[in-house]
């Protein structure tokens, strides 16, 4: 990535050089389409046995971003005719990350319809918050981040929150190997899956007056597969995604269309030195109506979802595809871009994907803070803007998965998340190996 070094007009002492990063093609495509009314945020929240330190708490996170000095930056203010939008990196936080919340009743759903409403701004840095959140008669507490999706991914943040825990407890976590993707064996033309066709919304709900996102936040058992099973946990839940939005839509009298869910893939290695920034590159797994009609035999299914995950992992591409790499390229003003870049989502958003699974999987790290203990519990969220609306993303920790249904709200009411959620949990129970 380059980067030029020049003398600092925010924030710095006079001639101080200060490193600025040209925006990546990920960022700069999330950045033209900030909408306020469904800001673009990730919240994280672990969850530990113990309560932290206050001031313990700030000098390890405090560490932990000048170990990873990508995280410190912010936009760098443009005039109308500039080519790029700049990050700027900076040495220290320009406001303070870390707060604890009061403890009171219900704090951590005030702090959860927080992480939904309003994003860190972009122009400090860092670009995120951690608030630590306990409640009366609780004995543990939560760290709850919230992440500018525009400047970091999910497992960024979890990284510098790794970090941060292996300062505090003072005991380095063990090696974690970087992600093996297993070579694709050519696709069969019978499991195919659909090409061009405009895929399916999501039906509509019952949605609210409120404006934004809202999220449902559950645990459940982690699927058991065979032994030498042909697909992962991974396709089985992008599986149960898929048959939860096909029940739903024939729920809701919709027509029945091929479905295509997101999926980020993530390549980066999760040591200390893993490239922090959005660092995923999303793909397009495809599933015909035929495949997930009522009756599907779900072993079936789990065959075909595996393969083609298979061969999406294995191959190369950039990471939102060759076209945003053009649309992004430093030609005309970053605000003519903008606009180009707005226009072409809309008229392209008949053919954006049904919705997106993000899945983590286990937890890399014990993220153990020290006298606050090992986290018990993870779980994250990514934006659920339109047209697309609807985000499933999981992770794992012992042995439980921690899921999160997160939705407009111009979409989906909370009894709609409610009722999505039962038909995901059960679509799921039946990708169980005794259930099969």
């Amino acid at each position: 990535m380059a980067t030029v070094q020049r003398p600092s007009s925010t924030g710095a002492a006079a001639g101080r050089q200060v490193t600025r990063v040209p925006f990546p093609v990920v960022d700069e495509v999330a950045r033209h389409c900030t909408d306020p009314a469904e800001p673009n945020t990730v919240h994280i929240e672990i969850h530990l046995p113990g309560r932290v330190a206050p001031d313990r708490l700030r000098e390890a996170f405090a560490h932990a971003l000048r170990r990873h000095p990508r995280a410190l930056m912010r936009e760098r203010a443009h005039g109308p005719f500039a080519h790029r939008y700049e990050w700027e990196l900076t040495d220290h936080p320009d406001t303070e990350v870390v707060s604890f919340l009061p403890c009171a009743p219900g704090a951590l759903a005030r702090a959860r319809a927080g992480a939904l409403a309003v994003a860190p701004p972009l122009t400090a840095s860092p670009p995120l918050r951690l608030e630590v959140v306990e409640e009366p008669g609780t004995a543990g507490c939560v760290l709850l981040f919230t992440v500018h999706h525009t400047a970091l991914d999910g497992p960024s943040c979890l990284r510098i929150a790794a970090t941060a825990a292996e300062l505090l407890s003072g005991r380095p976590a063990p090696a974690v190997p970087s992600p093996v993707r297993p070579v694709a064996a050519p696709e069969r033309r019978a499991t195919r899956a659909p090409g061009l066709a405009r895929p399916a919304r999501v039906a509509p709900g019952r949605p609210g007056p409120v404006p934004g996102n809202a999220m449902l936040v559950t645990e459940l058992p982690v699927p058991r597969r065979e032994s030498g099973a042909p697909y992962t946990v991974n396709d089985q839940l992008m599986a149960a995604t898929a048959l939860t939005v096909a029940d739903w839509n024939r729920e809701h009298g919709a027509p029945e269309r091929p479905l295509r869910i997101t999926m980020p893939v993530d390549d980066r290695s999760r040591g200390p030195g893993m490239p922090i920034g959005n660092g995923t590159r999303l793909v397009e797994v495809g599933f015909t109506a035929a495949e997930v009609a009522a009756g599907t035999d779900t072993a079936a299914l789990l065959r075909v979802t595996a393969e083609r995950t298979r061969a999406l992992k294995a191959r190369p591409r950039p990471q939102l595809g060759r076209g945003a790499s053009l649309l992004t390229a430093p030609v005309l003003p970053v605000g003519a871009r903008a606009a180009t870049t707005r226009a072409l989502r809309r008229l392209a958003s008949p053919w954006t994907s049904t919705t997106l699974l993000s899945n983590i999987g286990r937890v890399p790290y014990p993220l153990d803070f020290g006298e606050a203990g090992r986290a018990s519990a993870v779980w994250f969220s990514a934006p659920a803007r339109m047209p697309r609306g609807l985000t499933v993303t999981t992770a794992s920790t012992g042995g439980r998965l921690h899921l999160v249904l997160r939705w407009s709200r111009a979409l989906l009411g909370d009894d709609d998340g409610l009722r999505l959620c039962e038909v995901f949990a059960r679509r799921l129970a039946a990708t169980d190996a005794e259930a099969l």
